[in-house]
C-alpha cells in the first residue's frame, strides 16, 4: 500500500486547491462556496520522488447543523484514522477560528504525525497575519499559496520526509481492471448503488439531490472481481443546471464518461425512465462506451407492475436496444451481482478483437445471403473487413463506392455484428472507406 497522506481543515480553506496541486491535476472542484468537498476523494501523487495517495476531504466542523455535515465530519474523521501523515489546512489571510481550534485538537487525539500548513500567503504582508495561528499550540506552520504554487517545494519535501517508507514497491497498477462510471439524473441511486459494491460508506448519500459533487473513485473487488468505480454527481437537464458548484459538478461528471470503459446508468425505475435518461444513455453512445442501464428502485415499484416497468423502459429507450436493462435494488443488494457480471461482460467486449479472417468468413455469409443493394444508380461491392481498433471497437468495410451504402444497410450489418461476435452492450461502428488501386 502507499502511503496515505490526508488533507483537513474547516471549509474554505483551500484543502482542494492543494490537492489539485498535490496530484498535478484539477481532479478536485474548487469554488469560493464553502463546504463544495463533502466525501473522501483519493489520487496518487509523487511526492519528490515519493509515491504516495493523497486524500482531500470535506470541510470539518466540530458542531455542524444538520445531519449532512456531521456525515461530512465523519468522512473526514475517517481519513484521519487511516492516513499515515495528516496535512492541517488552515486559513492564512484570517485570525483562528473555533472549528480551527477543534480540528487541532482532534489531530493532537489521534496522535498522527500533523504537518500545519497556511494556506493563502499570496503576499508578503499576508505572513503577519498568519503568524496569529500560533495561538492554536502548533511548533511549526508552513506557509503556502495554494492557488499559485508558493512554499509549495517546502511542503513537498516536509512531506517527503514524513511518510513512512514502504516495505516493498507498490505493484504497478492492473490494465485489466475496468474502469467503470455510475452515471445519472439526481437522487437515481448513484452513491447508493456505489457503497454497496464499495462495502462502505464511501460516498455520502442523502435524500436530497445534489450530495455527489466530486468523481469518487474506489477499486471494489466483489466476489474476487475487480472493478474502479467512479461514483458522479446526478446530471441535470442543461437548461435547469445552476451556475457554480453544480456546473462544476456536472462538467465533471460528464468528462468521467469518455474516461470509462462501462458506463452503469442508473436510474430511478420508481420514478420511471425520463428523457434526460434517454440523453445520457444518448451520450454514452456517442463516446462509444459499453452501457449497462441499472433500474434502481425496483423494490419500490408494486410487484405487480414491475413487469409493465421493465416494459416502459425499454420502450423510452427504444434507440439502443443493445443496451442491458437490469432491473436491481441498490439499497438491499437484489440484483446488484447480476449487475456486476453484465459490467464485466461488457468491459470484455469493449476490449475484444475478431481476427479478420473470422470476420471475412463471417461477411462471406452476409454478402452471399445480403448484397448492398443498388443505390443511385450504382451496385457497391464489399471487398473486405478489418478490425481497425478496440476499447472501443471499430471496423472498417473496403469498398468501391462508401457513398452510396444505404443507412439501412449499415444498421443491417452492424446488427450482424452484435450477433455474430456478440457485441452485445457495445455501440458498434463500422466504417465505410474507398479502396483505391494503385
Amino acid at each position: 500500500m502507499k502511503p496515505l497522506v490526508a488533507l483537513v481543515g474547516r471549509p474554505n480553506v483551500g484543502k482542494s486547491t492543494l490537492f489539485n496541486r498535490l496530484v498535478g491535476r484539477n481532479l478536485a472542484i474548487v469554488h469560493d462556496t464553502p463546504g463544495v468537498t463533502r466525501d473522501r476523494h483519493y489520487a496518487d501523487a509523487d511526492l519528490l520522488g515519493r509515491a504516495v495517495t493523497v486524500i482531500d476531504t470535506g470541510g470539518f466542523d466540530a458542531a455542524p447543523d444538520d445531519a449532512l455535515g456531521s456525515r461530512v465530519a465523519a468522512q473526514a474523521e475517517a481519513a484521519i484514522e487511516e492516513a499515515d501523515v495528516i496535512v492541517c489546512v488552515l486559513d492564512g489571510r484570517a485570525p483562528p477560528l473555533a472549528s480551527d481550534a477543534a480540528v487541532v485538537e482532534l489531530l493532537r487525539r489521534s496522535g498522527k504525525r500533523t504537518l500545519f500548513v497556511a494556506n493563502k500567503i499570496d503576499a508578503r504582508e499576508h505572513g503577519a497575519i498568519a503568524s496569529e495561528l500560533y495561538a492554536l499550540g502548533m511548533d511549526a506552520l508552513i506557509p503556502v499559496s495554494a492557488l499559485h504554487g508558493l512554499g509549495t517545494a517546502q511542503l513537498l519535501s516536509a512531506l517527503a520526509e514524513s511518510v513512512p517508507v514502504p516495505a516493498e514497491e507498490p505493484p504497478p497498477p492492473e490494465s485489466d481492471v475496468p474502469r467503470v462510471a455510475l452515471v445519472g439524473r439526481p437522487n437515481a441511486g448513484k452513491s447508493t448503488l456505489f457503497n454497496q459494491l464499495a462495502g462502505a460508506e464511501r460516498s455520502l448519500v442523502d435524500g436530497r439531490p445534489g450530495t455527489t459533487r466530486d468523481p469518487i473513485d474506489a477499486l471494489v473487488n466483489r466476489g474476487g472481481r475487480r472493478l474502479l468505480l467512479v461514483d458522479t454527481a446526478g446530471i441535470r437537464r442543461r437548461t435547469r443546471v445552476e451556475q457554480g458548484v453544480e456546473a462544476l459538478s456536472v462538467m465533471q461528471a460528464l468528462r468521467a464518461i469518455p474516461r470509462a470503459e462501462v458506463a452503469v446508468l442508473v436510474v430511478d425505475a420508481a420514478a420511471g425512465v425520463t428523457e434526460q435518461d434517454a440523453r445520457l444513455l444518448g451520450l454514452c453512445s456517442e463516446k462509444r462506451r459499453a452501457v449497462v442501464v441499472a433500474l434502481n428502485k425496483m423494490d419500490c415499484v408494486p410487484r405487480d407492475e414491475q413487469k409493465s416497468a421493465l416494459e416502459r423502459a425499454q420502450t423510452a429507450l427504444h434507440f439502443a436496444p443493445w443496451a442491458p436493462r437490469l432491473p436491481l435494488s441498490a439499497k438491499s443488494g437484489k440484483g446488484v451481482d447480476a449487475l456486476v457480471a453484465a459490467v464485466l461482460r461488457a468491459a470484455k467486449q469493449f476490449r475484444k478483437r475478431v481476427s479478420t479472417a473470422e470476420l471475412n468468413r463471417f461477411f462471406a455469409r452476409v454478402l452471399e445471403s445480403h448484397p448492398p443493394p443498388t443505390h443511385r444508380g450504382r451496385a457497391p461491392r464489399i471487398y473486405y473487413v478489418t478490425q481497425a481498433e478496440v476499447a472501443p471497437p471499430v471496423f472498417v468495410a473496403m469498398t468501391n463506392a462508401p457513398d452510396h451504402i444505404r443507412d439501412s444497410y449499415k444498421r443491417f450489418v452492424q446488427n450482424r455484428i452484435r450477433e455474430a461476435f456478440a457485441f452485445d452492450a457495445i455501440p458498434v461502428r463500422v466504417e465505410y472507406r474507398q479502396r483505391t488501386r494503385r
